[in-house]
């Protein structure tokens, strides 16, 4: 199904991140999956029809959200594309799909005071690399508003204490520059001495790494997050997600440009920052209630 020149193409020509490398081959893994079950009878991309990209779509709607579904239908367009391009086939059985529409949702956040509340308390984290890199994990994410692959890979060398500010390789691998706050800068100053004098034998040039000195993996910072919000939020949503999210709403609700939330959230369009925007109203009507005499 010419898969392995399709990741090739996406890995070294459009230099794909390697955490949407990986999206796209289980995507395409799962699709070819459901080709391959007895009922089926394809052999070759050309002979995958519209009708066969429908019936997936029916049996994916069946087990997950129209935007997790969106996703793989991208993964999908973005295939067949390359192969038209190659020459390999001549439709696109993904011109006349058209995509289930998203259920909109408000970001998930986490109370700031409370999440301010838990960071400046002695009592949470321990004085230790472990407790000073668990700390360090959330005081970046919500300080910064970083994704977790950003955080994930960010290496020492990213980070200017001297200037305040922090190098971020996003999504297309385009960079930008993150501002880090005082305390931040202090933190960091105390986690890089610590981890220093752990003498971990790697070596590793990753900024965050685990208690045995290797590099973290998604996963392991997930379980951090996971359990630190656990004692500020009865919410089911603890993800560093969450802190992103908390983040733009927080500087939203304090005056933020939306713009300047844009570009410190790396995102394309202003149009993915807008959803913020609900969160801001939702207080806002929250005040007026308080305060209104005829709310």
């Amino acid at each position: 199904m010419f898969l392995e020149r399709f990741i090739q193409y996406i890995k070294f020509e459009k230099r794909y991140s390697p955490h949407t490398v990986s999206a796209y081959q289980s995507d395409l893994d799962q699709f070819f999956k459901f080709l391959n079950e007895p009922e089926q009878t394809v052999t070759s991309p050309a002979e995958i029809t519209y009708q066969h990209i429908r019936n997936w779509m029916v049996h994916l709607m069946g087990e997950m959200t129209a935007r997790s579904v969106n996703r793989k239908i991208a993964t999908l367009r973005k295939y067949f594309k390359f192969l038209l391009r190659e020459g390999l086939i001549t439709d696109n059985p993904t011109s006349k799909i058209q995509s289930p529409k998203n259920v909109k949702h408000l970001p998930v956040v986490v109370e700031d005071e409370k999440l301010n509340a838990m960071l400046n308390s002695e009592e949470v984290f321990g004085d230790d690399f472990e407790g000073t890199r668990d700390k360090l994990v959330l005081e970046i994410l919500f300080g910064t508003g970083i994704r977790l692959a950003e955080l994930v890979g960010l290496k020492e060398q990213d980070i200017n204490i001297y200037d305040g500010t922090m190098k971020v390789l996003g999504k297309r691998n385009k960079e930008r520059i993150v501002p880090i706050n005082h305390e931040l800068k202090i933190l960091l100053e105390k986690y890089i001495e610590l981890k220093k004098k752990s003498d971990f034998h790697n070596n590793s040039l990753t900024l965050i790494v685990t208690n045995k000195g290797s590099d973290v993996y998604p996963k392991f910072i997930y379980l951090i997050v996971h359990k630190y919000l656990s004692y500020i939020s009865t919410q089911n949503k603890k993800s560093p997600h969450v802190l992103r999210h908390t983040f733009a709403t927080s500087l939203l609700n304090r005056g933020a440009d939306l713009n300047a939330i844009k570009e410190l959230l790396g995102h394309a369009n202003l149009s993915a920052t807008q959803v913020y925007t609900h969160n801001s109203v939702e207080r806002l009507k929250s005040i007026y209630k308080q305060a209104h005499p005829k709310a």
